[in-house]
């Protein structure tokens, strides 16, 4: 028996968990030991995780002595869940983003999207595995890559790409070393992760989930969001982290768009609904666009219109947002890393860090940081080149491309393949 087999194989363990928890048991400590066990037992293979939450036995205990006394807080109470190790967690460990500048950033502070998460009744069971600083600090990044965490592996083909850069996040899920995992996604870091291990993947709009203590990208594009095996586990989570943050100035009327999600899913949602079929992004390869072509029929059978819509020019929207992006990545970066404490996180600004890894042989083993250095080049928000990327990204990507395409198609979404097969890891 292969590897891989023996990996899925295994896997079929913690999966019977995870169905036996969607049925109320067993208990929230069985369910979770049981993940805890197949972490130790396969980790070693698939890199998937950073560290396993010291606190997350005794939490599932606790919530199931709430059960048992007749409290449940929500259809994610005693829900084993692995957080990106971008986010911090109150337990005690450290929120890395896979860098070792940051291997003793323990803060002993939750991000309101994880405080949401225990108080909907989930474990917080760990951290996942990620490609290092969400895939920014070089063009030339190993997706799934960090000198803290290793290469995460795609558990169907050891030697494919798990994609990034949520990597651990979707490995875990997929490999049945969590129940969920909570990823985070500037540029695809969700999407293609869940779609290269087969789960559901859901980027919320910006703004109706915190960004508040993850660490950060581009505040213009940041969100955390959901990594599951169903879109009713998705939409159940959606409903947990979904809400306003003072500390969060994009999502002050997310409370007003928060809602059950996971209501508004039904067998009839479909009929008379029109989509926008952007065929433009199929040709990945032969046998994703097979698939693509199934997924429309069965949408059509389920009462969908479908409308074919034109291509757009993407390049100029692509120049803009790099510009955003990297100005951002200076200033929010900062800003993050003047809230942790300078006793244990020695690196305060971009400039820093990129010091601390020229010292740092490991850091650059595999790739350099060259866009962390063209970052560090720009000029913060006063730019008038930022000022009018950023006006450029938001018109061009909606006026004038997303919005414009729904107008004149009448649809209500875009469907579109996410990404081909998975090719091999580069490492």
């Amino acid at each position: 028996m292969t590897k891989t087999a023996l990996l899925l194989g295994a896997a079929l363990a913690a999966l019977t968990a995870t169905a036996a928890h969607a049925q109320g048991a067993p208990s929230a400590e069985a369910t979770t030991q049981a993940y805890v066990e197949a972490i130790a037992a396969r980790n070693d293979q698939l890199h998937a995780v950073i560290a396993v939450n010291p606190n997350a036995l005794a939490d599932a205990r606790a919530l199931d002595a709430e059960r048992a006394a007749g409290k449940v807080r929500s259809p994610l109470h005693g829900a084993p869940i692995l957080l990106k190790d971008n986010i911090e967690s109150a337990d005690p460990m450290a929120t890395t983003a896979g860098s070792l500048a940051l291997k003793d950033n323990i803060s002993g502070r939750d991000a309101p999207m994880a405080a949401r998460l225990r108080a909907a009744g989930a474990v917080i069971l760990g951290k996942a595995n990620l490609s290092e600083w969400a895939n920014i600090r070089s063009n030339n990044s190993i997706s799934g890559w960090s000198a803290i965490g290793g290469t995460a592996r795609n558990p169907y083909v050891l030697d494919r790409s798990a994609c990034g850069s949520s990597s651990g996040s979707g490995v875990a899920v997929a490999a049945g070393l969590a129940w969920a995992a909570i990823g985070t996604e500037t540029d695809g870091s969700i999407t293609c992760p869940a779609a290269l291990n087969g789960l559901v993947g859901l980027k919320p709009t910006v703004g109706l989930v915190s960004r508040t203590h993850i660490v950060p990208i581009s505040h213009s594009q940041d969100t955390a969001g959901p990594m599951t095996r169903t879109v009713t586990d998705a939409a159940q989570i959606l409903t947990a982290i979904a809400g306003s943050d003072p500390a969060d100035s994009a999502t002050k009327a997310a409370d007003s768009h928060k809602t059950d999600y996971a209501k508004g899913l039904n067998k009839d949602a479909l009929k008379g609904v029109t989509l926008a079929v952007a065929r433009f992004y199929t040709g990945y390869s032969p046998g994703t666009d097979a698939v693509f072509e199934q997924a429309l029929k069965d949408l059509a059978a389920q009462g969908a219109r479908l409308v074919e819509v034109k291509t757009f020019d993407e390049g100029p929207i692509g120049k803009a947002e790099g510009v955003v992006l990297y100005t951002e990545l200076k200033v929010d970066l900062a800003a993050y890393l003047a809230s942790t404490d300078p006793a244990k996180v020695k690196s305060r600004t971009l400039a820093d860090l990129i010091a601390f890894n020229k010292a740092t042989p490991k850091e650059f083993e595999w790739f350099g940081q060259e866009t962390f250095e063209a970052a560090e080049k720009t000029k913060g928000y006063a730019d008038p080149a930022y000022i009018k990327a950023l006006a450029d990204s938001k018109r061009l990507a909606g006026p004038e491309g997303i919005d414009k395409i729904l107008k004149q198609s009448g649809a209500v979404a875009i469907i579109a393949p996410t990404t081909g097969r998975p090719g091999p890891s580069t490492r």
